[in-house]
């Protein structure tokens, strides 16, 4: 059987909240604690909770943006050092990140064009100008943008195009990973499903592997085939989709569905 493609083993993220007033120790605030999940090579996995669960600092964790207090992250079997700037870097290429807000993951100097070969040439290095505007044009078509779209400054586009543009960035160096953390819970919601079904056939084209970090159950049941839920930090079930919706074992969980009016089974 091969190696999952990430694994993350007992991994741990605590944050300092100072010392006590009176006996001066410090404190800490354990923002995950032992958690273990992984994910196969086009395979996609959802992380649902509740504000503050965990989800965001995992994914900030996978990609070595805090630093973990213990536990551990494997690429394809190989124990890897997010903290290690230069050890990343090859990394870099193959997990990719869609983030939440369209408008502030996009730099307002840049056209949309210029923040996707910003991508292309810090990830490959750099290209002529006519491969490039080739590479741009493609992944426009490919996220449903107009071409000429990548003459534009952020603010002179929606908020769904924005997000279609930070997909074009993180996908045009064709990574084995996306990471997506809220990344649709920002636009409205006939947008939301343009966009869901977006990050579907672009994974599902390419055989990338998707890790879907939302609150919304609804759209994990559409993206993803494996769900782990958190609380506080903590791991407390994980499961196929059609296990979890189907018979939810953690009574946390099954408050997680009962608050999701569509997905409420109709009463005996």
């Amino acid at each position: 059987m091969s190696a999952a493609l990430l694994q993350v083993e007992h991994l741990s993220v605590r944050y300092p909240l100072g010392r006590a007033p009176l006996l001066g120790r410090r404190r800490e605030f354990d923002a995950l604690a032992d958690v273990s999940v992984s994910i196969e090579e086009g395979g996609s996995l959802g992380i649902v909770g509740e504000s503050g669960s965990g989800k965001s600092t995992l994914a900030r964790a996978i990609l070595g943006f805090v630093a973990p207090s213990s536990g551990r992250i494997l690429w394809r079997g190989e124990p890897i050092d997010t903290t290690d700037r230069e050890r990343m870097r090859p990394l870099r290429r193959q997990m990719q990140v869609v983030f939440q807000d369209p408008f502030g993951s996009l730099d307002p100097r840049m056209t949309a064009g210029a923040s996707v070969v910003e991508s292309i040439t810090a990830l490959e290095g750099r290209a002529d100008r006519a491969a490039l505007e080739s590479r741009i044009t493609a992944v426009f078509r490919e996220v449903g943008l107009d071409p000429s779209l990548a003459r534009r400054y952020p603010h002179e586009l929606s908020g769904g195009q924005c997000q279609r543009v930070a997909i074009a960035r993180a996908t045009v160096v064709r990574p084995q990973l996306l990471i997506c953390d809220e990344a649709v819970s920002a636009l409205d919601v006939s947008v939301q499903a343009q966009i869901v079904n977006l990050l579907r056939d672009t994974c599902r084209r390419h055989g990338m592997a998707l890790l879907f970090i939302s609150h919304n159950l609804a759209v994990v049941r559409h993206l993803c085939d494996d769900i782990a839920v958190l609380c506080q930090g903590r791991l407390v079930e994980r499961a196929g989709r059609e296990q979890l919706f189907a018979a939810p074992r953690d009574p946390y969980t099954k408050a997680l569905l009962a608050a999701v009016p569509e997905l409420r089974r109709p009463a005996s």
